[in-house]
């Protein structure tokens, strides 16, 4: 086996970069938390939740969360064309580690913007 296969089956089989990867970017949070909260819920209400995303970067983000089973997505046979978003029970149960690292984050916050700022201060003294 070369090192490239060996590398990439390692990357296939790890749990941290295989899956959590593909929700741990800036918006997939969100859609998730949000989805929770709404239930089902059409994409320009989706859209308009999230005001600072744009339509491509949404789109994307759910058919990322799509494929891996975390949101199913319904089309229903209607004119104009109704498609609406919700989770999946993998997708719920998602739900409560996100709502713990969101308190986490809150508890600490202000300790970490603290260290951010000492940190930057010492790397431009340095510099």
């Amino acid at each position: 086996m070369t090192k490239k296969e060996e590398k990439k089956s390692i990357i296939e089989i790890c749990p941290i970069r295989n899956v959590i990867a593909r929700f741990g970017n800036k918006w997939a949070l969100l859609v998730i938390y949000i989805l929770d909260e709404n239930g089902s819920i059409r994409f320009n209400q989706l859209a308009r939740q999230i005001p600072d995303i744009s339509t491509k970067v949404l789109s994307n983000t759910l058919h990322i969360l799509e494929a891996d089973g975390l949101v199913k997505r319904t089309v229903f046979p209607e004119v104009p064309i109704r498609v609406e978003y919700e989770l999946t029970e993998t997708g719920r149960s998602l739900v409560p580690i996100i709502i713990s690292l969101t308190e986490w984050a809150q508890n600490n916050m202000k300790s970490i913007m603290a260290h951010r700022k000492k940190f930057e201060n010492s790397t431009n003294k340095s510099n």
